[in-house]
């Protein structure tokens, strides 16, 4: 979109648009998106974002607010962060909605996606408002990343959690781990849990730990959100395994086929999953190619042998390693997080993204970092 397609009013409006964004939850089938409604004067007039599944889309929490005000909206600009949905589920239509207020002009950052509620701006064109796309994109993508690569994909978002001795081992010979990294590093973990939709691990990990798989508050508390807890395996999860017990609901899929495993999730509406089930279920994911994002906890502790964070991915040369581009370094306490991205898919002799032979439920596991 040319800069000189927008003022730059309209422009400091997208930038308050994303950062209302931002407010509302990251988890859900639901993106977040935010509005900023302005007077052709270019005052604001009124602003919204949206809270989660259920609650009134950015575009309609905007013009309540306006009504609020007593002001009026007709003839003014509405720029939003998503194009507006043309689709009536829990809430109605953004672009009918904002159409009947009278908005004379539209302005988004990203082109909608979805099949189901895209079409927005062909309809806000076809009652003659001017509507416009473009406007940031590349903040909007950014903000929208996860979201955006479920729509487009089918698939959830995967997020790689590792967390590992300086040199690469979860887990000392005699199979104790904890604590390998540092509360600190553990209280990030648990804020990352509250941002995804669900949490995978295998059922080897699941029978030799015990985990709980919350999400937990600083104070140790259960957070208000509890993502799925996905166990991918055959075995049987115990009627007496604390995964039964309080948070996130539990989701058993008996399989090793991780396309299916995606397709389960998909259904359920996962946008981010984050994968925490070991070292065998970690080279399965990187097998797959389906892993879009690492998370490594590092200590800065050296063991010199014990279980390795990822097993064989069957890369016998160096030129065929798997490259990750780091987005992020952050220190933790006395560890330091390393957030990555692969940078090409992994790519191996086998194609299929079925766990490796040695099953997932039989792995020689290690007790996880947070339970």
């Amino acid at each position: 979109m040319p800069d000189t397609a927008v003022t730059p009013v309209e422009s400091a409006a997208m930038h308050r648009a994303l950062a209302l964004a931002v407010r509302g939850p990251a988890y859900g089938p639901n993106p977040q998106v935010g509005c900023v409604l302005l007077d052709p004067d270019g005052r604001v007039l009124g602003e919204g974002w949206h809270a989660g599944a259920g609650t009134a889309h950015a575009e309609v929490a905007a013009l309540r607010e306006a009504r609020e005000r007593g002001s009026d909206v007709r003839g003014g600009t509405a720029v939003v962060t998503l194009e507006p949905c043309n689709h009536t589920g829990r809430t109605g239509p953004c672009a009918v909605a904002l159409a009947d207020a009278g908005v004379a002009r539209v302005l988004y950052a990203v082109p909608d996606p979805s099949t189901r509620a895209g079409g927005g701006a062909e309809h806000l064109r076809a009652r003659g408002i001017d509507a416009v796309g473009g406007l940031l994109r590349p903040d909007g993508e950014q903000l929208l990343r996860v979201w955006l690569h479920a729509i487009r994909s089918g698939r959830p978002f995967v997020t790689l959690k590792i967390a590992s001795t300086l040199d690469g081992r979860v887990a000392a010979v005699d199979g104790t781990s904890r604590w390998i990294t540092s509360a600190e590093a553990r209280a990030h973990a648990h804020l990352l849990r509250g941002r995804v939709d669900a949490i995978a691990i295998g059922s080897g990990t699941m029978l030799a730990d015990d985990p709980a798989l919350t999400s937990r508050t600083f104070s140790g508390e259960l957070a208000g959100h509890q993502p799925l807890r996905v166990v991918i395996g055959r075995a049987e999860v115990p009627a007496g395994a604390r995964l039964r017990e309080a948070g996130g609901e539990l989701v058993a899929l008996r399989t090793h086929d991780l396309d299916q495993v995606m397709a389960s999730l998909a259904a359920r509406e996962v946008r981010h999953l984050l994968v925490e089930g070991g070292p065998t279920l970690a080279t399965a994911f990187l097998r797959a190619g389906v892993v879009d994002e690492v998370h490594a906890y590092v200590a800065p502790i050296l063991l010199g042998s014990g279980p390795a964070n990822v097993l064989d991915l069957g890369i016998g040369t160096i030129s065929d390693a798997v490259r990750l581009n780091v987005q992020q370094v952050l220190p933790l306490g006395p560890d330091v997080l390393l957030v990555a991205t692969p940078a090409s898919a992994v790519v191996t002799a086998s194609s299929s993204s079925t766990a490796s032979p040695a099953a997932i439920e039989s792995s020689s596991t290690v007790q996880r970092e947070e339970s």
